[in-house]
């Protein structure tokens, strides 16, 4: 999300906000009313694996969702402006890719004269099974020009081939967590290099930087991300989890907004009714489904392009489940609950859009990596260029101005179950107090009219993960200790100068 784009949504959001679709403010426990379709076309046809068919493997066309007989076959009726099919791939199975490495789980929609059309899929076992299996989570690449995207290829690639290396043969995936351009579609060539450089199979989320901006309706927005990935939205097995891809970003011709449009939801509902209720499921999408950024803003709500505005909807669907939420867009770290559900908001691989090594709340550029064995999830976060054991700043007294005499931590990935305690010379002290405030680093860099030199209109957001103490002026060793929820403990050492 850029200041620029904001406005965008800014300007628009009185005149949208009388002109929404009903849905938005409607009971999200109601029925969802049937999907609108044009000239009929019935899809035939079959998925197989070594010559097999394939059971009980879901086939869609963005709404409507049928399962594969008995020997694999499918026949599903679709209207003509569908123009592709899609499979839930089942887990056991390698997942498809186009040549450079993308995901691929869709095939072209091509009626004759009759309206008849055949979709064949063919999949490939995996030698053993992915219950183990790594996902990489890159959020806001966001490259504008040559430029940007040469530091994504000498600074992100890399870092990602030696995070691939250290698994030692796990299998992975990465997830592209929307605004993979800025605006800039035609760099699109460049991202596919570094994903086929990366050796990994990827998918990819559409982020408001990713649309045609030339569009009128939301439905021709997303025409080049489709033309190079696919579909908007859909779905996986890796292992036991359940992975959906949706696409939040609506774009009403003059901004966006966060909305789940009515297709998509239809379809999401079809296809988490073939999940078994208790089950893990993972979402990726690009604009956070809430996030807090407006309460430490001191609003009383969020704006419309920060958050879903239906998203009452989502989460209705997905509380029968295990459910976290991954998405970008807000440059910054967070963890959120609500309704049952953990939303991970990432920081960015950009930062604070390539302008700098960090984002505007203190994170450092960087992505997410999930690990998940059986339904059971963990995380880090890997700042580029750092190991893994890099996971807070420590400032020294006074790095804050309005905290004089305290000492300053930022822990990014932080969340209620972390623990975060100090030392002074080896003596334990107690915990820091959790604060919402402004990064030092992040005010050093980002604060004023004429910085960062870059991209000017940055500026420091307030954070929610940054810790105070007041240490003894007499301290000559101060050492802070985080320890996530998953019993990994952390150290830094707070400068005593």
């Amino acid at each position: 999300m850029t200041n620029r784009r904001r406005f965008l949504g800014q300007a628009a959001a009185c005149a949208a906000a009388t002109l929404l679709p009903a849905a938005l403010r409607a009971d999200p426990y109601a029925p969802l009313s049937a999907a609108r379709m044009g000239k009929p076309v019935r899809v035939r046809g079959r998925v197989v694996a070594a010559g097999r068919g394939v059971p009980r493997v879901a086939v869609s066309d963005g709404v409507a969702v049928v399962d594969t007989a008995a020997d694999g076959s499918y026949e599903l009726v679709t209207a003509v402006d569908r123009e592709r099919i899609q499979i839930s791939l089942p887990a056991g199975y390698r997942i498809p890719t186009n040549r450079t490495g993308t995901a691929r789980l869709w095939q072209p929609v091509e009626p004759d004269s009759r309206g008849e059309a055949l979709a064949k899929f063919e999949i490939e076992p995996l030698e053993r099974p992915a219950e183990e299996h790594t996902l990489l989570l890159l959020a806001d690449v966001q490259t504008e020009d040559p430029d940007e995207m040469r530091w994504y290829h000498e600074q992100t690639v890399p870092d990602v081939l030696e995070t691939l290396r250290s698994l030692g043969g796990r299998e992975a995936f990465g997830v592209a967590c929307g605004d993979i351009m800025f605006d800039h579609l035609e760099l699109y060539p460049e991202y596919e290099r570094s994903v086929a450089r990366m050796g990994l199979p990827f998918f990819q989320v559409v982020g408001n930087h990713d649309l045609d901006l030339e569009a009128s309706v939301d439905e021709a927005s997303a025409r080049t991300f489709m033309r190079h990935f696919g579909p908007r939205y859909y779905s996986f097995d890796r292992g036991a989890v359940h992975y959906v891809v949706l696409d939040d970003v609506f774009w009403h011709g003059g901004g966006y907004l966060g909305y789940l449009e009515g297709d998509q939801l239809r379809w999401l509902e079809a296809d988490l009714a073939r999940v078994e209720a208790g089950r893990s499921v993972i979402v990726a999408m690009h604009i956070p489904a809430r996030g807090s950024q407006y309460l430490r803003r001191g609003s009383t709500k969020p704006e419309i392009g920060v958050a879903v505005t239906n998203r009452e909807r989502l989460y209705r669907l997905l509380e029968p489940y295990k459910a976290h939420v991954l998405v970008g867009h807000m440059h910054e770290s967070e963890h959120g609950f609500e309704h049952g559900l953990h939303e991970h908001v990432s920081g960015a691989v950009c930062g604070a859009f390539w302008s700098g090594p960090i984002c505007a709340d203190g994170t450092p550029s960087g992505y997410s990596v999930y690990d998940l064995r059986g339904e059971q999830v963990s995380w880090r976060y890997k700042a580029t260029g750092q190991p893994f054991s890099y996971q807070m700043r420590a400032y020294p007294r006074g790095a804050d101005p309005a905290a004089p005499d305290e000492i300053v931590v930022n822990v990014w990935d932080w969340d209620p179950a972390w623990s975060v305690v100090w030392y002074e010379d080896g003596e334990r002290r107690g915990a820091l107090e959790r604060r919402v405030a402004r990064d030092p680093l992040s005010v050093e860099l980002h604060e004023g009219p004429e910085l960062p030199p870059r991209r000017k209109w940055v500026e420091p957001y307030p954070t929610g993960h940054l810790f105070y103490a007041r240490a003894s002026r007499e301290a000559r060793r101060i050492t802070i200790e985080a320890t996530d929820r998953f019993g990994r403990v952390h150290t830094a050492e707070a400068p005593t100068v």
